[in-house]
């Protein structure tokens, strides 16, 4: 007797099919396009939003191995940690949070994380076996999700590390010079790089924050660019839809006054 499928099953008590599984790369794939449909480039973006809130910048790692994450996961965790303000970089599955003595916060949603190998069936192996030739492997994706130390409680001491203390400035006198003499409201504070022409000032996150603290420069300077379209400066549109053509204008306009795209129009 033919074996009743999860979708057959389903049918032939009168109800729906299940709805499909999404590929995960699809899924992913989506997750990242929505980061830049967004504005948020945490691949690109030079700082920390852990590190401008005083905390120190780093790669995602399991906290409790202390294994660093790696590839997509590093963009889909940053991802996270900006989207949600969390103040630390590290994570924990859920069974890993009950091994380090505490738990999950109960209503605490995760973050769905892949992990990335490949596998020789059998099959494969028996033929090259036979044939002399190489095993074909197979590569495969598997997901899980992971938590944030921020999400958990009870977790035993040493987890929850201090940050690192961010480190002293690297002044460049003659960038200071071209800021001060620009006479555009230049405000320092916050996770966010930005011109607002409506109130036309600059903020820029503190210059610690920044992996390289040379992008502290080119990012105040591409801001500062912005601004010179001010209709008290040079008048160019700046009201312009993020992905337009006008706004693509406006960045290329503001990448001569810089040399990295990091930083957006808001």
């Amino acid at each position: 007797m033919r074996k009743a499928t999860r979708r057959s099953a389903a049918l032939e008590a009168g109800g729906q099919p299940p709805a499909p599984r999404v590929n995960l790369y699809d899924e992913v794939t989506a997750r990242i396009v929505a980061e830049l449909e967004a504005g948020r480039l945490p691949w690109v973006q030079p700082w920390g939003s852990a590190a401008a809130a005083g905390l120190g910048p780093g790669l995602p790692r399991n906290a409790l191995t202390t294994r660093s994450y790696s590839g997509v996961n590093i963009l889909i965790l940053w991802g996270a940690v900006i989207a949600h303000g969390f103040p630390d970089q590290g994570w924990l599955t859920f069974k890993q949070a009950l091994e380090a003595g505490g738990c999950v916060r109960k209503g605490e949603r995760g973050t769905t994380v892949v992990y990335a190998d490949r596998f020789t069936p059998e099959a494969e192996k028996a033929k090259a076996r036979e044939t002399g030739a190489d095993a074909k492997a197979i590569p495969f994706l598997k997901r899980f999700t992971v938590f944030n130390i921020a999400q958990c409680e009870g977790l035993r001491p040493g987890l929850a590390t201090d940050p690192a203390p961010l480190p002293e400035r690297e002044i460049v006198p003659v960038a200071e010079e071209v800021i001060a003499a620009s006479g555009v409201d230049f405000r320092i504070g916050g996770p966010k790089a930005y011109y607002v022409p409506s109130l036309d000032f600059v903020q820029v996150p503190p210059q610690p924050a920044f992996f390289e603290q040379i992008n502290y420069y080119r990012t105040s300077l591409h801001e500062l660019t912005h601004a010179t379209g001010h209709p008290s400066r040079l008048g160019r549109n700046l009201a312009n839809a993020f992905g337009s053509k006008d706004y693509a204008r406006e960045e290329l306009v503001a990448l001569s006054g810089q040399s990295a795209p990091h930083a957006t129009l808001q």
